[in-house]
């Protein structure tokens, strides 16, 4: 049995995706797995119900727990605080508590100059990142209360360095990370852990981020220093189980940087 016997963690874009090579495709999905390995239920939400499914039915044959699957979209013509009030509410029903809230979706088009940016891809990557972590923070706040849990939002190198090509999805990353400071400050006295990760992890959408814009991808994504890139559950799933440990955390609105093989950088 792990720590997390018996919690409840909602991870938002965790549906299974997987690399050329076989691995694990994608940081939602790897946070789910260590997760699951630690013993907690999962609520995991996505656009892409075969992914979700998919990722269900891996997570409870391997390792023993139960996965409710919730179609979940953060869109620019949604009604978004139903779709996440909904969300919210039948993980109440079906677990009756939530322990740990991580803000892992996020959709963009990455690797469009900004002068080429329509709007509606502007609010593709501030609906899917920006505001569906308001909504999710806002909806699961008198539960992580009740809990003194802990939330985990991911924000990016693009918006800390200005990469280019990603004038959206670094503005989307950087209003989460200003989000998470301050949740942290006003959630600090409820004994709510608030912490923000900057990863750089091999996922599928780096795979066809690379194929598709070859000249965003060179000027953006550069090797670590290690020589490999993170794992999404070896290395950015196991950093999401310790910022739920209550023995082990950091200090609260943290923004943690983690490069492949490089551990955490404040």
């Amino acid at each position: 049995m792990g720590f997390l016997t018996g919690k409840t963690a909602i991870i938002t874009g965790a549906g299974r995706a997987v690399l050329k090579d076989g691995r694990c495709g994608s940081i939602g999905y790897g946070i789910a797995t260590a997760y699951a390995k630690e013993g907690a239920n999962l609520v995991i939400t996505g656009r892409n119900v075969k992914k979700l499914e998919d990722a269900k039915e891996e997570l409870e044959r391997l390792y023993g727990i139960k996965v409710l699957i919730l179609q979940a979209d953060v869109n620019a013509g949604a009604d978004n605080e139903a779709v996440v009030e909904g969300v919210v509410k039948k993980t109440m029903e079906t677990f009756g508590r939530i322990d740990v809230l991580i803000n892992n979706a996020q959709a963009s088009a990455s690797g469009v100059p900004l002068a080429d940016h329509t709007t509606e891809q502007f609010d593709l990557a501030l609906y899917s990142g920006l505001y569906a972590a308001f909504y999710y923070m806002k909806a699961c706040y008198p539960y992580l209360k009740e809990t003194k849990g802990s939330v985990i939002n991911f924000a990016s190198g693009a918006g800390l360095f200005g990469n280019f090509g990603q004038c959206a999805y670094a503005a989307a990353k950087e209003g989460i990370r200003g989000l998470t400071r301050v949740a942290a400050n006003e959630w600090g006295k409820d004994g709510i852990n608030v912490n923000i990760i900057c990863p750089l992890a091999w996922t599928a959408q780096l795979e066809q981020f690379k194929e598709a814009y070859p000249d965003a991808f060179e000027k953006n994504v550069h090797m670590p220093p290690m020589g490999h890139y993170g794992d999404s559950e070896l290395e950015i799933g196991r950093v999401c189980v310790q910022l739920a440990s209550p023995d082990f955390k950091f200090m609260s609105g943290e923004t943690l940087t983690l490069e492949g093989g490089m551990g955490l950088r404040p």
